[in-house]
């Protein structure tokens, strides 16, 4: 059998499961420019939000070449995932990818919020004039305060959950294949969720737009 990393099999072949040593990603910038929070908490999803408010954040996985490190784009109001992107490194750049991705995927026609927390590509110098460039105001929590970022934050435990996070994938392009068939197959069309009334993202947003 494989055994799960930190794990030792005993003499029948069992290994107990450790968990995973915690990789940090959020490294504040102490000479960024400081930014308010525009969400202030409130994720509930809004009928009449949709592309208004959207949040993002970066987690990472394991993989056997090595982490990689995926950022989302989520809109608040309808719990979907609107961009992102995957990289093998933590540059601003893999933020400006899933921002970029969800400016011309939903091209909201009105100003948007873009929520995150304090990490050092969030608050760069080149997401900044991205930002603008797209007409999008950006909005931070607090350092250190995970529930400011809740949303995001929720949607990777349930990413790494669903996937299953014991083992390595075998490489990044494999767990890439993975992440993406999960939100634009599953996530997105049809998982299910309580705060929209057990609809699916997709659902709730043909509701109403219908």
């Amino acid at each position: 059998m494989r055994t799960p990393p930190g794990g030792t099999p005993d003499a029948a072949g069992f290994a107990g499961r450790h968990r995973r040593r915690r990789h940090r990603t959020t490294v504040p910038d102490p000479h960024a420019v400081t930014r308010p929070d525009l969400v202030l908490r409130d994720f509930q999803p809004d009928p009449a939000a949709i592309d208004t408010r959207w949040c993002g954040d970066i987690t990472y996985i394991a993989t056997d070449e090595g982490w990689l490190y995926p950022a989302t784009v989520i809109d608040i109001a309808s719990r979907r995932v609107v961009g992102w992107a995957t990289a093998d490194h933590l540059r601003t750049e893999l933020v400006a990818d899933a921002l970029t991705t969800a400016c011309r995927t939903r091209r909201p026609t009105g100003p948007v919020i873009f929520h995150s927390d304090r990490g050092c590509q969030y608050t760069s110098r080149e997401l900044a004039t991205l930002a603008t460039d797209f007409g999008i105001r950006l909005s931070v929590g607090r350092t250190g305060q995970c529930w400011d970022n809740a949303l995001a934050e929720s949607f990777f435990s349930t990413l790494k959950n669903e996937l299953g996070d014991s083992q390595p994938w075998p490489s990044r392009a494999a767990a890439h294949t993975a992440i993406f068939e999960w939100i634009e197959s599953w996530y997105n069309l049809h998982r299910l969720h309580s705060s929209l009334g057990y609809r699916s993202p997709a659902e709730y947003e043909t509701a109403l737009a219908a």
